[in-house]
């Protein structure tokens, strides 16, 4: 994260008055903001990006890819928070049944057991603390043709370990109790009528959103109607993971928010620019102005 911001200060020089990089998670968003003399109520609007830059995904020491050999690190803030646990030490402490249930929650894995089990066998032998042994760890768990079998939005073959280290950032970093953070954060600091546009890359961050928007407890279990039972059963069937929603009809009012327009996708070409935009999704909504009292 630190880098990031080292990079962001070099382009300050031709933006003086417009950008201040801030270094922090979004839930830290809050006391950053007052410390600049925003409190509640007094933004116009907020962009939060949830996904990744392509410097940490790129950069092997960082330990998120798995095609380049790394320590098996996966935090983004280890710099500032160098005692905080990596996804080596996940990996090698946890027994199989929270493995399985972090790959299941953070990537619904549909071979999350066999998976935490081929894990939990290797690390009897050595410690797993790369990422290409981790890589291989898991594809020793399949059959050859199974390695690539999966695809991805642009039809090309996909590393059976792929969702696995997802699972294992998405835990590491706390990443969706930090989206929420952010979502609470920027509910608090807009004023009425400001508007919210959220940045998401997988399934599990925009339905967070999406209940967020919808005005839901995150801390519950998310209610599905119908539709969402049956797309669910639909993509079951299929064998793929669910997507859920097309969202139709989702403009309108709802949960203290003005949602402002349906859910927007990249376009072909905008994916073919940039494959790594293809799971992109933007949801946009404005706070509900306070109506009022007779």
């Amino acid at each position: 994260m630190t880098g990031a911001t080292a990079n962001g200060t070099c382009f300050m020089d031709s933006l003086v008055g417009r950008v201040l990089p801030l270094l922090g998670r979004f839930s830290e968003l809050g006391p950053l903001l007052c410390g600049q003399g925003l409190g509640p109520g007094s933004l116009d609007a907020a962009l939060l990006d949830a996904g990744c830059s392509s410097m940490q995904m790129d950069g092997a020491e960082r330990g998120f890819s798995l095609s380049k050999d790394g320590p098996l690190d996966m935090r983004m803030d280890g710099d500032r928070y160098p005692n905080m646990p990596c996804a080596a030490d996940a990996v090698n402490a946890l027994d199989q049944q929270a493995l399985a249930s972090i790959l299941a929650s953070y990537a619904e894995e549909r071979h999350a057991r066999k998976i935490a089990a081929a894990i939990v066998r290797a690390r009897s032998i050595h410690p797993i603390l790369r990422t290409q042994q981790l890589a291989s760890v898991v594809a020793g768990a399949f059959a050859a043709p199974a390695l690539y079998s999966r695809l991805d939005r642009l039809q090309r073959p996909t590393h059976v370990a792929t969702k696995t280290f997802q699972a294992l950032r998405v835990f590491v970093n706390d990443e969706l109790n930090e989206l929420h953070a952010g979502l609470r954060a920027a509910r608090t600091h807009l004023k009425p009528g400001g508007r919210l546009c959220v940045l998401t890359f997988h399934s599990l961050e925009d339905r967070a959103v999406k209940r967020f928007l919808r005005g839901e407890d995150l801390s519950a279990p998310p209610r599905h109607n119908i539709r969402d039972h049956a797309r669910s059963r639909h993509w079951e069937e299929k064998g793929e993971g669910p997507d859920h929603g097309d969202d139709a009809g989702d403009v309108g009012e709802t949960g203290g928010w003005v949602l402002l327009r349906k859910m927007t996708t990249p376009t072909n070409e905008e994916v073919q620019a940039n494959p790594r935009g293809r799971s992109a999704k933007l949801r946009a909504a404005a706070r509900r102005q306070m109506t009022p009292e007779p």
